[in-house]
């Protein structure tokens, strides 16, 4: 049985902040920052774990129907503080050994205002509600990714982007929509911003976004990606059982990880975790997380 106080249920926001602020109190090396705010005025917070600026970044919850992605990252800060506390391992080894030298950025939530509407409806957009309801055109909004504004995150950034926007429009997506339309310029939303500052305001050796599903890992991102992206991807694979793979065309361009690499030429992942159909039941939270712990301790010791 996972040692852990993260029940396999739905979280709201405000409960995974709560959560976020008691890891804080509890342990002092656990720091809760604020690192930006949505259209509706929630709060992005980034979870950082380590005193040195030679930092590893996991970022999860772009989509909001992905919420496994942030539960099973409340679960690595959780075991992983706890770990580093008790001074035991870590999946496989040391927690301090794997972090020496360097810290973990944790952004749970990258789209708070999303994860929401697709988690409780659109009540919780407030004044945005009837928008989000027009957007929608019917969609069960179980399924919503996007943000607020109707702009999918992961297709917001500024790599890739022009060729990201003739995908959309051969798939006749033009304008806001609940998933998979990156909005009129690249860098545009709150969210992006956000994340962009955090990573331009700090070194950041490595970054892993975190989405599902699938089980599969991609690495590479134009003639940019460093050579040893694909063996720590392999390495990756043989930890968690993923496949190491190419995305899907509507899905090669404008992410996060494409940017990181594009901008910094240091390694930088997308991982799809579990299989199935979004949103992943919380029943199999438990199970994914438990093929992912030994990935995570890779990516940290080696970054």
């Amino acid at each position: 049985m996972l040692d852990t106080s993260i029940a396999q249920r739905e979280y709201s926001y405000n409960e995974i902040v709560n959560f976020l602020f008691s890891l804080q109190e509890k342990y002092n090396f656990v720091k809760v920052v604020p690192i930006g705010k949505t259209i509706l005025g929630r709060t992005i917070y980034a979870v950082k774990i380590g005193m040195v600026d030679y930092t590893v970044l996991y970022a999860a919850g772009f989509h909001a129907s992905e919420r496994l992605t942030t539960l099973s990252m409340l679960i690595f800060l959780e075991r992983f503080a706890d770990s580093l506390q008790n001074n035991t391992n870590f999946s496989i080894s040391s927690a301090r050994n794997a972090l020496f030298g360097k810290s973990v950025f944790v952004v749970p939530v990258v789209n708070p205002d999303g994860y929401e509407i697709a988690r409780a409806g659109a009540a919780t957009a407030g004044n945005q509600a009837n928008r989000i309801l027009e957007i929608a055109n019917g969609t069960d909004l179980k399924y919503w990714n996007a943000n607020a504004r109707g702009i999918d995150i992961n297709h917001n950034f500024n790599a890739g982007f022009d060729l990201m926007k003739q995908i959309e429009r051969n798939d006749g997506i033009f304008g806001p929509s609940p998933r998979r339309y990156g909005g009129e310029a690249p860098e545009s939303e709150p969210e992006t911003q956000a994340l962009l500052k955090l990573v331009r305001d700090n070194y950041i050796a490595q970054v892993i976004a975190w989405h599902s599903q699938g089980e599969e890992i991609y690495w590479q991102y134009g003639d940019s990606t460093p050579e040893k992206s694909y063996l720590l991807a392999q390495l990756f694979g043989t930890a968690s059982g993923y496949a190491v793979a190419d995305p899907a065309p509507n899905a090669s361009h404008a992410g996060f990880k494409d940017w990181f690499i594009e901008d910094f030429g240091r390694p930088g992942f997308t991982i799809e975790i579990g299989k199935g159909m979004n949103p992943l039941p919380p029943t199999m939270l438990h199970e994914i997380y438990g093929g992912l712990e030994e990935l995570i301790l890779i990516s940290i010791a080696l970054a």
